[in-house]
């Protein structure tokens, strides 16, 4: 298989884009990791926290959040160069599809199926759009595309 079906993206669009969309994700698991943070000020020792449940399931979760971001970070980069997306209206359209086509029917299965209250929906799917249509728009502010002159 060779590398030139995908599209170049710049790798600092990449990097930022990264650090934007992490730090959307932080801000939804910060509950989960201020609880851990809080048992490893109670824990007698540093090894006896390291060594803990609470801090490899927030590893994890770290992690997994942070290659998920860059993964997400090169594929809205991807689409913004593939589709020649130059203002930040078409940013937001491309974004608001991209939620459309990926969490928009999570949304409305957990409203209107199983019945979840509407402010804990509101949150997620208010992250996800930030997530989506910033990103989009931040990387349009940004710019994607390795050489711009092609």
């Amino acid at each position: 298989m060779s590398l030139h079906y995908l599209p170049p993206v710049k790798p600092s669009a990449i990097a930022l884009g990264t650090v934007f969309n992490h730090g959307v994700e932080l801000a939804v698991l910060t509950p989960l990791l201020g609880q851990t943070y809080q048992r490893a000020k109670q824990a007698n020792t540093k090894e006896e926290f390291m060594n803990s449940k609470e801090a490899s399931s927030a590893a994890v979760a770290w992690g997994t959040s942070l290659v998920g971001s860059a993964l997400q970070s090169y594929g809205v980069g991807a689409l913004i160069n593939a589709t020649g997306t130059l203002s930040y209206k078409g940013a937001a359209y491309l974004g608001a599809l991209i939620f459309a086509a990926t969490s928009a029917p999570t949304y409305l299965a957990q409203l209107l199926t199983e019945k979840r209250p509407v402010d804990t929906v509101a949150v997620g799917a208010a992250s996800k759009i930030l997530e989506t249509v910033g990103l989009s728009m931040f990387l349009t502010w940004w710019g994607t595309r390795t050489n711009p002159f092609e």
